[in-house]
């Protein structure tokens, strides 16, 4: 997928975008904070609204230019859009809204299957339910498998996730990943929530104020936004359970054994763990009540707002921490420096 768009949209002074943007790929986020443009950028690319001026293409196809008169109407962009609310029709039942998206693209482009589509979102259960009766995350699925039987050419998703609790969202993530990934659909995945961009998009585009501030990877935005954010930089731990002891739980995390307290049951596990629940030392510590001890290796630093990101090799793994400027200068902190990172056990926070 390439998306082109150099255009401006206003709202009577109040509010200007002014985009002009090239990306290509097939996992591409749009990150910013609420009022910062990202929802007008996905009406102009469906064509829910138009712009002032300038031009839109797709895949080298024109969507609007003003200069040549173009601006084709959202039945003909074949862009399929999922919102934060799920917009089922209330009077059709589950297969019935899943036809209807099916409905709307050419019999001759149609090459979705249904009964797999049903199979990857694992919808078969529901299919005479009314959409009435389902949970929150079962309508986002019936929702995304709508869009998608429409055989879009690329599926637009803006904040499909701020609806739902944390374990639904990550149930949902995973059926958006597969289905785009099965079906070969590129989706431009628009939020305001760093955790969301970075587990579901390659690249993403940051914007603010009405404009793109930065084209990046979702891993270098977080490190920069760093010292901004109220919660650090968030690390993702990919874990496998190992035992009980006592009342925590022992997983191994590559080489490493990391004793948790919020674990349960399940044989994998993904955690997260904030930059700022990571303490330093430069030298074995002799008694800590903290669970976790791990000998690390300084990587990298850099600089995020009044902090420094430090970049640690701990095994075949990496974390992310961060001190003040004062405490990384007393401690001498710099690449190939080893280091004890030591973290609580109730620091981590299970996600899925």
């Amino acid at each position: 997928m390439e998306l082109r768009i150099k255009a401006g949209k206003g709202f009577g002074g109040a509010f200007n975008l002014e985009t002009d943007l090239v990306v290509s790929g097939d996992r591409v986020g749009v990150f910013g904070a609420s009022g910062s443009g990202k929802s007008t950028l996905a009406s102009l690319v469906a064509g829910l609204a138009a712009p002032d001026h300038g031009e839109i293409y797709l895949d080298g196809d024109c969507l609007y230019s003003s200069h040549q008169g173009i601006n084709l109407p959202p039945q003909r962009r074949r862009v399929a859009v999922v919102f934060q609310d799920a917009c089922l029709f209330p009077h059709l039942s589950v297969e019935a809204n899943l036809r209807y998206g099916q409905k709307r693209s050419p019999k001759g482009g149609r090459k979705v299957d249904f009964s797999a589509l049903v199979s990857v979102l694992k919808l078969e259960g529901l299919l005479e339910r009314g959409v009435n009766k389902l949970s929150g995350g079962e309508k986002q699925r019936v929702a995304l498998g709508r869009a998608i039987l429409a055989n879009p050419r690329l599926l637009l998703m803006d904040e499909p996730l701020s609806a739902l609790d944390d374990t639904l969202k990550m149930q949902v993530m995973h059926y958006l990943k597969r289905a785009s990934e099965k079906f070969g659909i590129p989706y431009l995945f628009i939020s305001h929530s760093m955790l969301e961009i970075r587990l579901m998009t390659d690249q993403v585009l940051a914007m603010a104020g009405g404009r793109v501030t930065g084209h990046t990877t979702p891993e270098e935005l977080a490190r920069e936004r760093m010292g901004q954010s109220q919660v650090g930089y968030i690390n993702l731990l990919q874990v496998e359970k190992l035992r009980r002891l006592g009342g925590l739980y022992v997983y191994r995390w590559g080489m490493e054994e990391l004793f948790v307290s919020a674990g349960d049951d399940r044989e994998m596990g993904l955690f997260e763990l904030s930059s700022r629940d990571i303490i330093l030392f430069t030298r074995h510590p002799e008694a800590v009540s903290a669970r976790n001890l791990l000998k690390c290796t300084v990587v990298d630093t850099f600089p995020s707002g009044n902090k420094v990101g430090v970049e640690l090799r701990c095994g075949h793994e990496t974390l992310i921490a961060e001190v003040v400027v004062q405490a990384a200068d007393d401690l001498a902190i710099q690449a190939r420096t080893e280091v004890y990172a030591v973290i609580k056990a109730s620091s981590f926070r299970r996600l899925g």
